[in-house]
């Protein structure tokens, strides 16, 4: 909004024309989304706690430690995540650019559903929320939305081609077929971050590290010139997702304060669902679907353990793992939650720089 209010003032006023540039308008949503995160922060906090006296209900086939120590702890806490973000975004970005509505719009879809599950485990004071198939329809709904518009505002033939990394050139045509590859990619993201959030800091931290990582990707991309000298693929109108990066970079550095060891908040499925489905969009957006693998490897390796846990038990009888998702594997054997929390970021960080690497090695 500052954006299109204040840069056709700039032959009046010189210093306007500082909100022509991205890099400083993403960082003025750091800072926006992270101030709002800590004014709003505690009274949210207070409000949610108020509300869910028992807290969060806690699975009874999880680790011990966790009725222990997370009993009370209020959820629901993504919906500052989605406030803080929402404002700053708006506040920054320029308000034409289409793709910055699509992720917006998809995020708080997500969040939306994520909300429902959040509430129905709170009323039904059960860790089973929206029933599976309901909760993936909806999913599935706001991904093919989000796809479909993106097809609409991505000039052809990119519009529905896959981006190989590594490889200079290389597009496959997916034609109608990246449809449903656009809705898995979002539904995707957004469950593998969900199944990610099990310990204080676990998840946000990575989330942090990726929309850092989208914040270079998506201003690579959407400028011609850093485009054609890296060979990546440029998607004009891309760089504005920067901003979002930078307004989530914000808003998860802001939830963190409160969700650091011992957290005072969970952000819930509204949190992980939501932060999820937004980096889901924004790789289909910039291409760069493949390398969201590569970035988000630590929530690619929690979806795997569970899928590998739940394969091996159907057909075999047997675990590979003490429980999934992975970090509760290690739980199980002794380790302690700080350990686990600090040694999966850095994880995060090494497999985040290996999917930066791709913008290079080509």
């Amino acid at each position: 909004m500052l954006y299109n209010v204040l840069v056709p003032l700039t032959d009046d006023f010189g210093p306007f024309n500082l909100f022509r540039y991205l890099t400083f308008r993403s960082a003025g949503a750091v800072v926006t989304a992270l101030v709002i995160s800590f004014v709003l922060g505690p009274s949210l906090i207070r409000w949610l706690k108020a509300r869910q006296p028992h807290g969060q209900p806690i699975r009874a086939d999880g680790p011990e430690s966790h009725l222990l120590r997370k009993k009370g702890t209020p959820t629901m806490g993504g919906s500052l995540i989605l406030i803080a973000l929402a404002i700053s975004t708006l506040l920054w970005a320029d308000l034409r650019n289409g793709y910055v509505w699509v992720v917006l719009c998809v995020t708080l879809g997500f969040g939306v559903v994520g909300f429902g599950d959040d509430y129905l485990k709170l009323t039904r004071r059960n860790h089973k929320g929206l029933p599976g198939r309901l909760k993936l329809v909806a999913q599935c709904a706001i991904g093919l939305a989000g796809t479909i518009w993106v097809m609409y505002l991505t000039r052809e033939p990119l519009s529905t081609q896959l981006a190989v990394p590594f490889l200079k050139t290389a597009l496959v045509d997916l034609g109608w077929l990246f449809l449903p590859f656009g809705v898995l990619v979002m539904t995707g993201a957004s469950n593998a971050v969900n199944l990610t959030d099990g310990l204080d800091g676990l998840a946000i931290v990575p989330v942090m590290i990726a929309a850092g990582c989208f914040a270079l990707i998506t201003y690579l991309a959407g400028n011609a010139i850093f485009a054609n000298y890296l060979q990546i693929h440029h998607v004009p109108g891309a760089g504005e997702l920067a901003v979002f990066c930078g307004a989530l970079v914000g808003a998860s550095l802001g939830f963190l304060w409160f969700n650091a060891p011992p957290a005072m908040v969970f952000m819930g499925d509204t949190g992980s669902l939501s932060v999820g489905g937004a980096l889901g969009a924004m790789s289909v957006i910039t291409k760069h679907e493949i390398v969201l693998i590569m970035i988000g490897g630590l929530f690619v390796l929690e979806t795997v353990s569970v899928i590998v846990q739940v394969l091996s038990f159907k057909l075999t009888g047997k675990r590979v793992f003490r429980m999934a998702p992975l970090h509760h594997h290690f739980e199980k054997k002794g380790w302690a939650e700080p350990t686990i929390v600090i040694r999966f970021w850095i994880i995060a960080s090494i497999l985040a720089l290996a999917g930066l690497s791709t913008l290079k090695l080509r």
